[in-house]
């Protein structure tokens, strides 16, 4: 290392001492000598770095998380901070951090940092993320997008980070992996119920916030394990704030975890494993699953959870009508809503709790931990009638720290919960349960009550199978003599894949009549492609293509009238309430060559149809 190289390190090393990141702070710090024996084996040769040393300048890492590494790689003069085309690792910052990163992200999400300069005010830096084992790498960016060029704290390097859109597939991708080995070893040695599944795997994460159980689940056995893990998921129960009657809520979520004290396979010693499957099972969901909440990941990893264990076992989604809405589609109605901090959200059906979380997120950016507390008590609202459904939407609420004080165990018809939440909220989102056969459980009976609990003027979002908009029912009359119908988008057509269910999203203004205005127009929206692919192990997978339409959707949303993708149209009771039946097709581009082509598969379809 050159003497003015020297100089550069040292200025790096003062600015890590001030945020706090030094070995008394828990923190491995190498410079230039390696101690860990797979991340010497990561590493470049001194051949691929082109150089004689072949290491970093800093290797940064945080004891007892083995998921995120940062990387700093220095050099005197900022002329040599970055070559035109990033392939001159021994001379250029940028470069040469930007291959150790590549291959250290083979085990671990790598914060690159590429330094230049030789006074603090010239000092030239460069961020870099490269989630695990995705061979991508993006400029890491804070919370509102700007990129980082300086030093910052190891906290806030993981925050920024778990906000980039290549590490939450990335992630997503790993934890839909974990689902599967998961649910198979659950399957085969654990021997429980489907709806126990993800309480078990909820209930794991929770007693994992207890440090106690932490630092000693390892030295219990089976009964002990048992007894312990349930024991602390009470522990953390009972620690919570659940509102209006919180100690019956509170019996009925430990009720949902009882059975883990007792489930006799769960402690059952395998002799030649040595462990119970429950030991298995808190082993790797420490390991595997602690990076999606300890971070406050954005993600419903419960909810997630239980859709990939509804997705292997098959069928029961449809039976109870339980169909979970996509992360992608919970942040979009929270933009197609506009919320902002003075907003409360209302969601009658919560399930899991996608929606309250997509709008937590929303609702809180950039703001002071006062103002996010404040949200967190009083802004979102939410029932849930199944009692495993709740659990699991506490459960989620607590893995992210709070938000669950408002969140009610019941149905939404029962008028002591309804007078309790009525007139509280300005914008409602539903996901009702499909196809429903009780008296009065109609997908329209979810929609009318949740409009009918929001505030006047409030906006309601519902998503509901595309049947509600097309044939004729009776609750259309009483809906539209109370609340003003202000939009409908026709959704993909496997956006719920497996599940084969077609839905279109609908918008009102609650309390307001639909004929109030007689020269009201309705906006519809053909939403069909959202740039999603399927794929049978991992599902509906977003392409890079989804950021840009979901801007198209939102551009356009109640504001444009483009052919073929969106129209005004006055509609009354007894209309059908799509885009697909005013759209007009344009047939001005297509050629005579379409036209044989269609002919022709139209052709087949006769002539193999009846054979």
């Amino acid at each position: 290392m050159s003497k003015n190289e020297q100089i550069t390190v040292n200025i790096v090393r003062k600015k890590l001492e001030v945020i706090g990141i030094t070995t008394d702070n828990d923190f491995l710090v190498d410079e230039q000598v390696i101690q860990n024996a797979l991340i010497k084996k990561l590493l470049p040769s001194k051949t691929e770095i082109g150089s004689g040393k072949g290491r970093p300048e800093f290797l940064i890492s945080k004891i007892g998380d083995k998921d995120f590494l940062i990387v700093i790689e220095c050099k005197a003069d900022i002329k040599y901070h970055k070559s035109p085309n990033k392939d001159q690792p021994a001379i250029f910052a940028v470069d040469g951090v930007l291959l150790y990163a590549s291959k250290l992200s083979r085990e671990f999400n790598v914060i690159a940092v590429a330094v230049s300069g030789q006074t603090k005010e010239e000092l030239k830096i460069t961020t870099f993320l490269f989630p695990k084992g995705s061979g991508t790498h993006s400029i890491l960016t804070d919370t509102k997008k700007i990129p980082v060029s300086d030093i910052i704290s190891w906290q806030d390097y993981i925050r920024y980070a778990t906000y980039d859109e290549n590490l939450v597939n990335t992630r997503k991708k790993d934890l839909n992996r974990f689902s599967r080995d998961l649910h198979n070893y659950l399957r085969d040695y654990a021997k429980i119920t489907v709806a126990q599944m993800p309480l078990l795997v909820s209930g794991i994460l929770i007693a994992l916030m207890e440090k106690g159980f932490k630092v000693a689940y390892s030295k219990y056995i089976g009964p002990e394990l048992a007894q312990k893990t349930f024991q602390a998921i009470k522990d953390q129960i009972n620690k919570t704030t659940l509102g209006i009657n919180q100690n019956e809520k509170k019996r009925a979520i430990i009720n949902a975890f009882s059975f883990i004290e007792y489930h006799p396979e769960l402690q059952k010693i395998d002799k030649k494993k040595n462990e119970s499957p429950l030991e298995h099972i808190v082993r790797e969901i420490d390991s595997e699953m602690k990076p999606f909440t300890h971070d406050r990941f954005d993600f419903d990893v419960i909810g997630n959870f239980y859709g990939e264990f509804i997705r292997y076992t098959g069928g029961d989604a449809q039976g109870l009508g339980i169909v979970l809405t996509p992360k992608h589609i919970t942040e979009l109605f929270v933009d197609l809503a506009k919320l902002d901090k003075n907003d409360k959200v209302l969601d009658t059906c919560c399930g899991t709790g996608g929606f309250l979380i997509s709008a937590m997120k929303k609702m809180t950016e950039g703001l002071s931990e006062g103002e996010r507390k404040k949200i967190l008590e009083k802004s979102l609202i939410g029932i849930e009638q199944e009692p495993s459904m709740f659990a699991l939407a506490v459960s989620n609420m607590i893995l992210w720290g709070d938000g669950k004080t408002n969140l009610y165990q019941g149905s939404c018809f029962d008028e002591d919960i309804f007078k309790q939440v009525k007139n509280q909220a300005s914008v409602g989102f539903i996901n009702p349960p499909f196809s429903q056969k009780g008296e009065n459980l109609h997908e329209w009976n979810f929609v009318i009550t949740m409009l009918d609990a929001l505030q006047k003027n409030a906006t309601g979002i519902v998503i509901v199978p595309m049947s509600l908009a097309i044939a004729k029912h009776p609750f259309r009359e009483r809906l539209l003599k109370e609340h003003r119908l202000e939009a409908v988008m026709s959704m993909p057509n496997d956006l719920f894949y497996p599940v084969g269910v077609v839905t279109c999203t609908m918008v009102f203004t609650a309390h307001v009549p639909h004929d109030s205005d007689p020269h009201h127009e309705s906006w519809f929206g053909y939403w069909k492609d959202d740039g999603f692919r399927k794929d049978k192990r991992e599902g509906r997978i977003p392409t890079e293509r989804w950021s840009g339409i979901r801007k198209e959707w939102l551009d356009m949303f109640r504001r444009k009238e483009i052919a073929e993708k969106s129209v005004w149209k006055k509609v009354e009771v007894n209309d059908e309430w799509c885009a697909e039946a005013y759209l007009e097709t344009d047939y001005s581009d297509i050629s005579e060559k379409n036209f044989e082509n269609e002919l022709k598969r139209y052709a087949y379809f006769k002539l193999f149809k009846d054979l």
